[in-house]
């Protein structure tokens, strides 16, 4: 496995972590520092809902980012070889 194959691999999964597996832990730690349940109010999961919002329009365009990255880096080794 090359270096360039490795960092983007790497990438990859840095993916899957941002859009899977941070928010989860998010969610749950704004619901258990709020005291979420049933009787949370409106206005908590109007709150809730716009710091994911947040959080995913972020997190694209750190994906977008991430591409760019790797686009540039494919084509220096491409370029080398």
């Amino acid at each position: 496995m090359g270096f360039w194959t490795a960092i983007v691999t790497i990438s990859m999964v840095s993916k899957i972590i941002f859009f899977v597996v941070f928010p989860v832990i998010i969610i749950l730690a704004v619901r258990s520092i709020r005291g979420g349940g049933p009787s949370q109010s409106r206005e908590m999961a109007d709150e809730e809902t716009r710091m994911i919002q947040e959080i995913y329009q972020g997190l694209l365009k750190m994906e977008d980012r991430v591409e760019a990255l790797e686009t540039l880096l494919l084509e220096k080794e491409r370029k080398e070889k």
